[in-house]
């Protein structure tokens, strides 16, 4: 099978490297790809993995190129694209792509389509209201006592979410992001929620319209600086499985959040075919929907195909063809944790170029392997070209030997500001 990636970061880097793996796949170009998933190389005949300077928006030129180069299956690794509706275009023109289509894009691309859903079809959430107007905004914040948090209704990139101890900061997030439109078009509506107590846990299910297969726990870290300080991120490091949640109790979240989610999908008509991640806050009431994303995690993407066993094509085709319902999802029983080394400056300005060095040493760690997620090739050196740089993530036979092991191999790597968190896994601890 001739395969076409779209993407860039560190989940596309995860993808298209299990993806290599199968024995299925003759041919593979990611578009536009980074310098990590260059280096890939398919099992089945030892091919290079191409990447194609394409933008993961360009819709009509991917379009183009999948037609051109005749791609059995096209696999989309953002949250963009889809929203836009790429997966709608490929099937127009009787194109097989992997992703959710425009409308069922909604879960994430709009947080008060989520919202009115799940209130709708009985998903337990946080208590919550939407608003298009600052005043009556701030207003409901201060009925729960300024302690909220406020969310752009559209994609901001993972960083449309901000936490407020209190009033004052509760109003200053309404008006940064309705007024000052620190997000753009994103801020038009917002979502206010209240601030859930908890331990925060990511679940990601693969589903194909009608049956959907729940993953194991991971947990990511949000927050820039150790102990959860700093500001939101895209997500600095993860790891897997969780100690938060037994296998009974995961079984019971996916009955009452999964259950009712594809139920309220056929009744709407949308037909969910992808991935779902819910962001799920474990409180004292039991677990509570924090929001739906409509992708792969990232970084969770890294520590979920490290460790998975099933061959990843297979499992995509299931989804697309509808068939998941026969198919046994199989997991390595080792941990997988991912420290994501980031950019000096990032979530803020950040500066791009800077040569990365210790990449050879670090691929030899014992269990360890580097998802390329912001970088280039600059005259025949890697360097940084985002954020987020680089995915460090090892498996081990338990969380802590993992941690160890990723850690050991984040050690080897050097670029100019180069920041880590150092306590990715502490909290299973």
């Amino acid at each position: 099978m001739k395969l076409l990636v779209i993407g860039s970061g560190g989940r596309e880097h995860a993808l298209v490297w299990k993806l290599a793996q199968s024995p299925h796949v003759t041919q593979m170009w990611c578009a536009p790809g980074n310098a990590g998933i260059a280096q890939e190389r398919l099992a089945r005949n030892g091919a290079e993995v191409k990447c194609v300077n394409l933008g993961a928006e360009e819709l009509p030129k991917l379009l183009a190129f999948a037609q051109e180069k005749k791609a059995d299956l096209t696999v989309v690794g953002p949250d963009n694209p889809l929203a836009l509706g790429i997966v709608d275009l490929f099937q127009k023109h009787g194109l097989r792509i992997w992703g959710v289509n425009r409308k069922a894009a909604q879960f994430e691309s709009s947080k008060v389509f989520s919202q009115k859903f799940m209130e709708k079809y009985g998903i337990p959430t946080a208590a919550a209201g939407t608003f298009s107007e600052a005043g009556p905004a701030k207003a409901f914040c201060a009925t729960l006592g300024g302690k909220s948090v406020v969310k752009a209704d559209g994609l901001a990139l993972g960083k449309g979410v901000l936490i407020c101890a209190n009033q004052t900061e509760a109003e200053k997030a309404v008006d940064e992001i309705m007024v000052s439109k620190a997000f753009g078009a994103a801020g038009a509506r917002v979502v206010i929620q209240e601030f859930l107590e908890g331990n925060e846990v990511s679940l990601h299910a693969l589903c194909d319209g009608k049956t959907a297969k729940i993953f194991p726990t991971s947990q990511d870290h949000k927050r820039a600086l150790d102990g959860d300080l700093g500001l939101n991120t895209g997500g600095m490091g993860t790891y897997s499985p969780t100690p938060f949640l037994t296998d009974a109790q995961l079984a019971d979240v996916a009955k009452k959040v999964l259950e009712p989610f594809m139920r309220g999908c056929v009744a709407e008509g949308i037909d969910y075919r992808g991935l779902l991640y819910p962001g799920v806050m474990l409180t004292k009431n039991g677990p509570k929907i924090l929001e739906f994303n409509a992708r792969f995690g990232d970084p969770e993407t890294q520590v979920y195909l490290t460790r998975l066993e099933s061959d990843l094509l297979e499992l995509l085709a299931a989804s697309v063809a509808g068939s998941l319902a026969g198919v046994e999802v199989k997991w390595k029983p080792q941990a997988s944790v991912c420290v994501v080394m980031a950019s000096g400056g990032y979530p803020g300005n950040y500066a791009k170029g800077k040569v990365i060095t210790g990449l050879a040493d670090a691929a030899k760690m014992p269990g360890a392997k580097v998802f390329h997620a912001g970088t280039a090739l600059k005259d025949g050196q890697i360097v940084t070209n985002g954020g987020r740089v680089l995915g460090v993530t090892a498996l081990g036979n338990d969380l802590r030997a993992a941690q160890a092991a990723a850690y050991a191999a984040v050690q080897k790597i050097h670029f100019d500001g180069a920041h880590f968190r150092r306590d990715i896994a502490a909290k299973a601890f």
